[in-house]
């Protein structure tokens, strides 16, 4: 049987991509290569292998990846490109040595050459590396996550409006639940392997009073538009230290460097992804309702 292996695993992404797997194959061809195994238990209660990968050891990475068919590689949550380019490195390394026969990473739509986000030079590493690495690849690559937009409502309710630094430019989103779906989609099915990138967007992007309009329909309130300054958000987004890298990414996003829209979603699901609306309203409605 096919032995599907994926990183990252416990992450809002890897979560979802692993629950979306399990409806497609027999979870005890999962097996699940995680930072913190503790954190997996659920996953393996159901029958899934869980392996303990560390991205930044060699020896690790390559034990997880031991003998996989289907790699589904989510990258880590740091900040800065030459991480993601050295845990990159390992995991590229593990997988030609395992001889894995595809190898399906998670891309972003702010991988362009002149894109000023702080992770857009990994971001396109990624294609131009796995292009030179003989691997039979596919590569994912997400618009926005809509889903932030759910608990940043209230502060946008309280501020009256959307303040990201964006000028005239546009949004492009999909929800983690979309994206999830696809990458399940595609690990399954070796006909999609065919291209080698897909970029997962809804239908539409928004203009920041597009957007604003969207959030006061949902919510009920009145929203507009007022941008503030990238260094002005910098300051105010910036726990974890994440504010620079968010800045940098609207940034690009004031450049139409995140405006992104295809039909690939539905190409691979055979449906269109979730509206942004339908999305935020059904969100809304289950938070609603586990208060």
């Amino acid at each position: 049987m096919t032995k599907y292996v994926v990183t990252g695993a416990t992450g809002h992404l890897g979560q979802r991509v692993v629950q979306e797997l399990a409806q497609r194959t027999p979870t005890t061809t999962i097996t699940l290569g995680v930072h913190t195994p503790a954190k997996a238990q659920a996953f393996a209660n159901q029958g899934m292998t869980i392996q303990k990968l560390d991205y930044q050891d060699v020896a690790s990475v390559q034990a997880a990846l031991q003998d996989a068919d289907v790699v589904i590689y989510i990258p880590s949550k740091s900040h800065d490109s030459f991480s993601r380019v050295t845990e990159l490195e390992h995991v590229l390394t593990a997988a030609q040595a395992a001889h894995v026969g595809h190898f399906l990473a998670m891309g972003f739509i702010a991988d362009q050459a002149d894109n000023p986000f702080d992770l857009s030079a990994f971001y396109g590493y990624l294609p131009r590396r796995l292009a030179e690495t003989g691997l039979s690849y596919t590569i994912l690559r997400n618009a926005l996550y809509a889903d932030p937009l759910v608990p940043y409502l209230p502060e946008l309710i309280e501020r009256q409006n959307v303040i990201y630094p964006m000028g005239d430019a546009s949004l492009s989103f999909i929800s983690l639940a979309d994206s999830a779906a696809a990458f399940a989609q595609v690990a399954v099915t070796p006909r999609l392997w065919r291209q080698s990138v897909y970029t997962l967007t809804q239908e539409r992007s928004y203009t920041m009073p597009a957007l604003a309009a969207v959030l006061s329909q949902v919510s009920g309130a009145k929203i507009g538009y007022a941008p503030v300054t990238l260094q002005q958000f910098s300051d105010l987004y910036n726990q974890g230290n994440e504010g620079h890298m968010l800045a940098s990414m609207y940034a690009g996003g004031a450049q139409g460097l995140l405006a992104t829209v295809t039909d690939d979603y539905r190409q691979i699901m055979g449906r269109p992804a979730q509206s942004l609306s339908d999305f935020l309203k059904a969100s809304l409605a289950t938070a609603s309702t586990t208060k």
